[in-house]
């Protein structure tokens, strides 16, 4: 949109990064903002937007854009420690001041009102409530054409066996990791990846999740979450070494939430997928998790082994776990073998298996979520009331491998790599003729994932 003189001079000035600030970072509650400023180009503004703990996207109109820059930059002047009552009154006071020098006729009292508003509002949409005020959200694929990087980015940090192939503690049945043409890469030093970190928060990307093979493996994991606290940060594991000692370490590192893969509440069911003896320890390690206050998910791959779900959920509920998450298989790596394939869900059965399992949640206080896109048809999606997924690679979220390639997703690992993170530049990638492929594919929001076959791009 066209904008004054004024306006345009801050915008030119002031838009060449994105902002982070973290409010009641000690809990329960955390609110994370990240402020992706919009393009600026000749005597126009692009849309801006507030990123709400790394997945609700809210459009930001010029004036708030302002308010919310210079409100952040007060904010980060006290990080670190609590903000008394007389340091709020002055980040508000300078707030008004800074921004006046844009909207001299504003009064104070407007911008203050202004400041509350905008933080109610982050705040209500951060604890899953409704806001007063009316809020446009954007879809991925209405944003797609002003991004200049994805919100997420997972960073498989496996380590390495000595014949160079991704590592794990287990060895699952379904493993989208196994077997993948990029086992021989070189693992990373933790120079290189915290490298590669401060790459990706100087282009804008909010949110890293520690993914893997098993991330736990490496003995650096809590150093490398520590590097990474500017950004909303996630862990994908197991479970298995998640100790009373390690999660401490981990939530010393503000790690904000964690992600636990279990697939069922069956022993015998459960270790036959994954390959080892590992329930137990997986159990201990939700309950270790949970024991102190960590947020936790626990995810469940569905297939005709564990379609009792709602067992599994009940199992759970009984732990203290209230968000849960399910998907289809992917059919890559491990999942691409007759022995996991054979094992897939009909589009029918996996729709009662869901239709089941949300009726569960619903009725017992917990969230639940589906992972898949593809798997099932959108109208269940709108008749249960739960968000419809959508393929987000090369949009909403990337991943780099163990040797530090760009790939489309984290699944993705075969064929795709779109570039080297420590040796391209990242325009070169983001740009490419294979990444603006990928991401017109996933704009469109078809609820199909390329890596089912017969759903590809």
């Amino acid at each position: 949109m066209r904008i004054s003189k004024r306006v345009l001079k801050y915008a030119q000035e002031n838009y060449n990064g994105v902002k982070h600030t973290t409010l009641n970072p000690d809990g329960p509650g955390v609110v994370r903002i990240h402020l992706i400023p919009p393009k600026v180009e000749g005597g126009e503004i692009g849309p801006a937007a507030a990123i709400i703990n790394g997945q609700d996207i809210i459009p930001v109109n010029v004036s708030w854009t302002i308010l919310l820059s210079e409100f952040i930059d007060e904010v980060n002047k006290y990080s670190g420690r609590p903000v008394t009552e007389e340091e709020t009154q002055k980040i508000v006071k300078e707030t008004c001041k800074r921004v006046r020098r844009v909207y001299p006729l504003l009064s104070k009292k407007i911008i203050s009102g202004d400041i509350t508003r905008i933080m109610d509002t982050f705040k209500k949409i951060a604890y899953r409530e409704e806001p007063d005020e009316k809020i446009g959200f954007m879809t991925m694929g209405e944003y797609a054409p002003y991004m200049r990087a994805p919100h997420r980015m997972d960073l498989m940090v496996s380590a390495m066996t000595k014949e160079n192939k991704w590592n794990c503690n287990l060895r699952c049945l379904h493993c989208y990791a196994a077997g993948q043409e990029h086992a021989g890469e070189r693992e990373l030093s933790t120079e290189d990846w915290k490298n590669i970190i401060d790459k990706l928060k100087n282009i804008g990307v909010p949110q890293v999740t520690f993914t893997g093979g098993e991330p736990t493996m490496r003995d650096d994991l809590v150093t490398l979450i520590n590097h990474a606290q500017w950004f909303v940060t996630r862990l994908n594991t197991n479970g298995i070494k998640l100790t009373p000692e390690y999660c401490h370490a981990l939530k010393a590192a503000s790690l904000d939430s964690v992600q636990i893969t279990f697939y069922s509440h069956d022993k015998e069911i459960h270790n036959k997928l994954v390959g080892a003896d590992g329930y137990d320890r997986t159990c201990d390690g939700i309950k270790n998790a949970l024991s102190l206050d960590m947020s936790v998910s626990v995810n469940t791959p569905l297939c005709t082994l564990n379609e009792d779900y709602v067992k599994t959920l009940e199992f759970l509920h009984e732990l203290g776990v209230t968000y849960v998450t399910c998907s289809g298989l992917i059919t890559t790596g491990n999942a691409e073998k007759p022995e996991s394939e054979s094992l897939q869900l009909s589009k029918e059965k996996m729709s009662e298996v869901l239709t089941k399992a949300v009726e569960y949640c619903f009725a017992n206080g917990m969230e639940i979520s589906f992972t898949s896109p593809g798997w099932v048809d959108q109208e269940l999606f709108e008749k249960l009331g739960i968000s419809t997924p959508s393929c987000g690679a090369c949009l909403s979220n990337m991943a780099v491998t163990p040797g530090g390639k760009a790939v489309p997703c984290q699944s993705w690992l075969s064929d795709d790599v779109l570039g080297d993170m420590r040796e391209d530049d990242w325009e070169k990638i983001w740009e490419s003729e294979k990444c603006r492929e990928r991401r017109r594919f996933s704009a469109q929001m078809t609820g199909n994932c390329p890596l089912r076959k017969g759903c590809g791009i």
